[in-house]
């Protein structure tokens, strides 16, 4: 069986000039334990995550979809839970768009649960000396709207995708002017992976 898995991560966005999800994102291998590894940079944008996403997804048709993005300060991978029906932020996007309590698609569900199984993501990047865990928050930023949109459009549309979102830290780079925790380059790529060999098994 031909699996497709589709794996995104974000262009920096805020201060920064690079975005270690992408950085790792680009590197993967384009064949992962026989299945077809689809790449794609995501625009930190809340608009135009609800436009091109649901589009990449139709055009890729994957059984997988693992959506990958930046939490600086978080100290380990994040293989995250549920996504939240709300755009919420402190800081702009990169269009300039700065939304508060705002619904992402109104009259939909309050919320999403991941469909990867996320206790064997993690319990399979523990024992490949990787720190991880589960996270019970992705935000109300855009990473919080692209997990929400994914699922929305693959429950919507009946598609049998199982699909999520993993937070990565910083990389050494990031920090060299900031006292934040960090994470090699490396060992993200490893981490994701990882997370798409455990989510292509049946």
């Amino acid at each position: 069986m031909h699996v497709k898995v589709l794996v995104t991560g974000f262009e920096p966005f805020g201060e920064e000039k690079i975005n270690p999800s992408w950085e790792a994102v680009k590197n993967l291998s384009k064949e992962i334990n026989e299945a077809e590894i689809i790449k794609k940079r995501l625009p930190v944008s809340f608009k135009a995550i609800k436009k091109k996403l649901p589009k990449i997804i139709d055009e890729s048709m994957p059984e997988v979809i693992i959506l990958t993005g930046q939490a600086g300060g978080r100290v380990n991978i994040n293989v995250e839970r549920v996504a939240i029906n709300v755009m919420d932020s402190k800081k702009e996007d990169n269009d300039g768009y700065k939304p508060e309590d705002e619904p992402i698609f109104e009259n939909a569900p309050a919320a999403y649960f991941s469909t990867l199984p996320i206790r064997r993501i993690v319990n399979a990047l523990k024992h490949n000396k990787i720190p991880a865990t589960i996270s019970n928050t992705a935000g109300t930023y855009v990473c919080n709207t692209a997990m929400y949109v994914a699922l929305h459009h693959t429950t919507l549309n009946g598609l049998n995708a199982k699909t999520g979102f993993i937070h990565v830290p910083y990389i050494p780079e990031q920090v060299l002017e900031k006292t934040q925790p960090f994470m090699s380059l490396e060992m993200i790529e490893k981490a994701i992976e990882i997370a798409i060999k455990e989510s292509i098994k049946s």
